[in-house]
């Protein structure tokens, strides 16, 4: 599985939006996060939030067990300044403001996750559906065609 590194918004997506307050977690954010942390994957926490609102966020974050890469930036290190662009520089970004809304965090991990293992899709792909009943009585008329020839 690839390792990618992920932007993470936080008002409306890792707890409801109460801005400049926080809100309550959402159901499995924390949870999920802290499996695709572990998983190798990093994380960058890229929120509107600034100053204290934002240090209030981060110690939200450290004391429901996610310590994030970076915070509002693509490295630790980086100075940001008018020459930067205050874009991250991230494979993917989780926000509720996407187009189609906020999946569900269990869709998040799916797709981030299962649907993009290799060795899970062949895996998946191996395993026989069963057949309905038009199905079957296709392919018995079949066998009985072969048999009669």
């Amino acid at each position: 599985m690839d390792k990618k590194t992920i932007a993470v918004d936080f008002d409306g997506t890792i707890v409801t939006n109460a801005y400049p307050d926080i809100g309550k977690p959402l159901l499995f954010a924390f949870e999920t996060l802290k499996k695709l942390q572990n998983e190798g994957h990093t994380l960058i926490l890229w929120t509107y939030r600034s100053g204290l609102k934002l240090e209030e966020a981060v110690a939200f974050c450290k004391k429901n067990g996610i310590t994030f890469y970076a915070v509002n930036k693509s490295y630790p290190e980086e100075e940001m300044s008018p020459n930067i662009s205050r874009k991250i520089n991230a494979d993917v970004f989780i926000d509720d403001r996407n187009i189609g809304g906020m999946m569900g965090w269990g869709e998040i991990y799916h797709t981030l996750t299962i649907k993009n293992d290799p060795s899970i899709k062949a895996t998946l792909k191996k395993k026989k559906r069963k057949k309905g009943f038009l199905s079957r009585m296709e392919d018995m008329f079949k066998d009985q065609n072969n048999t009669d020839a």
